[in-house]
């Protein structure tokens, strides 16, 4: 993102982790009124547009496996969804409400485990260590999306107290009626480091198939979900998140190879290595300048946003 060279582009690194960056976002939209008729919006899941190309998704995988003859009209499909922020899933769930024969969703989290753990005691809960992990778009301990969940099945009023008990004592419990209604919709299970090295590694050397961690995730996840009480004999997808080469390093370590400090040779030793190409977008971008070098602190960022609402010069 520091070598985007869009004219009409500033980027802005923020210190912190994702959930304080959310945090910042939804404070900026809050609290930030911008100059003239500038609008604010969101590129991720805080935008509930986001979902509606990724309900598309689910339709597709769908459509796919009948002309493939996996399977007939009308026959449900299980779907594992690696995720952080509960979008994609969410997505999923808006299918099935839309009609698609979605059997059950399987929340796929990493070593932060908030969703898992709430989808099997009913009590969300913030109040625990923060994990660094090789699938960072699931770095996640606040996720946005579960509140619009909530919201259709209990209620703008009661899903307003359940966030505000969230805010002030980081934690909240579901109602046993309400526990019982996700618990049919939804199974949950996550996977630390270790286990998602090993799916990489293992469904390379099986399958010459090579994933990211984040999708790594979701395979693992899988596997523990046929041999739970709740699997079906349904069959089940697996979403599939991002290349590979975006995670050059932790895959290339996964494979049992060496890694460097320089991830765009990683990515060429990955290349070489399992014989597949860099795609072309990531290898551009290690021929491209570094432009953008902002940083602020979280409690700045409506400070740096209304002072880009004023300037004119990089909106040219």
């Amino acid at each position: 993102m520091v070598t985007c060279r869009g004219q009409k582009t500033a980027v802005c690194a923020v210190r912190g982790n994702f959930d304080d960056a959310q945090s910042g976002v939804k404070s900026i939209f809050a609290t930030v009124k911008p100059a003239g008729n500038m609008r604010f919006s969101s590129a991720n899941s805080i935008n509930i547009g986001r979902l509606a190309p990724q309900i598309a998704y689910y339709f597709k995988a769908y459509r796919d496996l009948l002309n493939a003859g996996r399977i007939c009209s009308g026959d449900p499909v299980n779907f594992v969804v690696p995720t952080g922020n509960f979008g994609d899933i969410l997505a999923g769930y808006f299918a099935k409400q839309m009609g698609l024969p979605v059997g059950r969703l399987v929340c796929a989290s990493n070593e932060n485990n908030v969703l898992s753990d709430f989808f099997a005691s009913g009590t969300y809960d913030r109040r625990r260590d923060f994990h660094l992990t090789t699938s960072p778009s699931m770095d996640i301990l606040i996720s946005s999306n579960l509140e619009r969940l909530l919201c259709m099945l209990c209620g703008a009023e009661k899903t307003a107290e359940m966030m505000k008990s969230l805010k002030e004592e980081g934690a909240y419990t579901l109602d046993e009626t309400t526990r019982a209604a996700l618990s049919c919709e939804f199974w949950a299970a996550f996977a630390d480091d270790s286990e998602t090295q090993a799916t990489i590694r293992s469904y390379y050397d099986k399958h010459h198939y090579l994933m990211d961690p984040h999708t790594a995730v979701g395979f693992a996840v899988y596997e523990k979900w046929l041999q739970s009480d709740a699997a079906n004999e349904a069959p089940t997808v697996i979403l599939s998140t991002a290349s590979p080469y975006k995670f050059s390093r932790t895959v290339l370590a996964a494979l049992g190879h060496e890694t460097s400090e320089d991830e765009f040779a990683d990515m060429e030793k990955l290349s070489c290595k399992t014989d597949t190409p860099v795609p072309a977008p990531l290898a551009a971008v290690a021929r491209r300048d570094v432009v953008h070098t902002a940083i602020c602190d979280v409690n700045d960022m409506p400070t740096y946003v209304y002072r880009k609402t004023e300037e004119k010069e990089w909106m040219r």
